[in-house]
């Protein structure tokens, strides 16, 4: 089981940057060191450094970390000494060492991303599926197969397109932004043509399934393909087999896997079993056979199900780039998810977007397992993920946070005079709270979408 394993080796190592950053500019700022810790609770390991005399301790609970900094204000410090402490270090110095440990977050991220450039991963191409009726890529004109060449967001120049991920995340940044998107298309019996998915006109509460269900690009191009059927399950019972290729269903052309999933979806709209004549292709002989779709309740609604998994693996490229480029793409998909981030949160805040969006440690666990369970690469794109988030939340201007630290120093840079110790308390207590608050949404999250499995 790879879940609790990649999950504990995913927080020891983050917070071991992150905590890593803090130390490494204290010591190049001249702060006496006191104590890397990565976890808290009853030491497993500890280690004191001859040099520096630093004590470094692996903890039994690695989800936290501290760097315990000489401090005239948690403790006496000898007059020979005082000149290493950290609160006697000017402004500029305090900023730094508060600030690397996010930077160190993100410049991880970087490295991440850049490695998965080094080393390619594998992606499903950009090919688009048919859109259900009404989506708006329907509305544009796209009706499957298609290749997306290019891609740009409102007015901004278009990019290549080198995967399906691309188009994704075009989308995503799109319709956080309210801001159309624009693919460049090419059909194999056509010349490229521009469309525009008028995103912007959509609601921002949640980018989800949902939301890309109604853009209408939700899976890349597959054949309408028959996989491995359930036994009892609807498919096998009507004689359909592995490896069959659906043709059309009562009459309606099937091009590719997402159209045949919606239309055995859509089967069961009415809460009664409806019976469907599909045409399929076996061994080179076209049979008609008739396939009545089990009905079962998704929520609030009724679908359909065959029991067998439907769609063929969609045309996968291998996405590659050299070294400085792959660095720079890594740099600026560091930046982009870093922007994407505060803007969802911005949206939260001010009631934009779901507080569903917030996911705490199951859901982080389950990710980490998933990603590992898919290979390195996976696992490393989910790492520079999770860097990013954690780099961005320490910058936020939370009393408890590094961002609330450099906060109080913005204030004394701006009036030549700290924070008072009765307003430091005051900020810290409430920072606490919404800590609490927001841990308390990002628990419940996570157990309401175990319930909803």
């Amino acid at each position: 089981m790879l879940t609790l394993p990649a999950f504990i080796l995913a927080i020891a190592l983050l917070i071991a940057v992150h905590e890593y950053g803090h130390y490494r500019m204290a010591l190049a700022r001249g702060v006496k060191v006191l104590r890397f810790s990565i976890g808290f609770g009853k030491p497993l390991f500890c280690w004191r450094s001859k040099k520096s005399g630093t004590e470094f301790v692996l903890a039994l609970f690695p989800l936290g970390g501290y760097v315990k900094m000489l401090d005239e204000r948690e403790e006496p410090v000898e007059p020979a000494l005082r000149h290493l402490a950290f609160n006697t270090q000017p402004l500029r110095s305090r900023v730094a060492i508060v600030a690397a440990g996010p930077l160190a977050n993100l410049g991880l991220a970087v490295l991440l991303y850049a490695c998965v450039n080094w080393m390619g991963v594998e992606l499903p191409a950009a090919v688009l599926s048919v859109p259900a009726a009404g989506t708006l890529a329907s509305q544009a004109g796209v009706t499957g197969g298609e290749h997306v060449l290019q891609v740009g967001i409102d007015e901004q120049d278009l990019d290549e397109v080198r995967s399906f991920e691309d188009v994704r995340w075009a989308l995503t940044r799109g319709s956080l932004e309210g801001d159309d998107v624009r693919l460049v298309l090419a059909s194999p019996n056509s010349e490229a043509r521009e469309v525009v998915l008028k995103v912007s006109g959509l609601p921002r509460s949640e980018v989800d399934a949902q939301l890309f269900a109604k853009i209408g690009v939700i899976a890349p191009f597959s054949q309408p393909l028959i996989g491995q059927t359930v036994a009892d399950g609807a498919a096998a019972r009507a004689g359909l087999l592995d490896g069959d290729v659906v043709r059309s269903v009562n009459g309606q052309r099937v091009i590719d896997g997402q159209q045949l999933r919606q239309m055995i979806r859509q089967s069961g709209a009415n809460g009664v079993p409806v019976v469907q004549v599909w045409q399929v292709i076996r061994s080179g002989q076209v049979h008609d056979i008739s396939v009545a779709p089990q009905v079962v309740a998704e929520g609030a609604l009724t679908i359909g199900r065959i029991g067998a998994y439907v769609g063929a693996r969609p045309e996968m490229v291998t996405v590659r780039y050299g070294v400085l480029d792959g660095f720079w793409q890594g740099a600026v998909k560091t930046w982009d998810v870093s922007v994407l981030t505060l803007k969802m949160m911005g949206k939260m805040l001010i009631g934009e977007a779901s507080l569903k969006n917030i996911s705490g440690p199951l859901t982080i666990a389950d990710y980490a397992g998933k990603s590992a369970s898919l290979g390195l690469t996976q696992y490393l794109i989910f790492l520079a993920l999770i860097s990013v988030s954690l780099g961005v939340f320490n910058l936020l201007p939370l009393p408890v946070l590094d961002g609330g630290h450099l906060m109080y120093y913005l204030w004394e840079g701006m009036t030549g005079k700290p924070v008072s110790e009765v307003w430091m308390e005051r900020f810290q207590r409430g920072g606490i709270g919404i800590l609490v608050l927001m841990m308390s949404i990002a628990l419940f999250n996570d157990i309401s979408r175990l319930f909803a499995l």
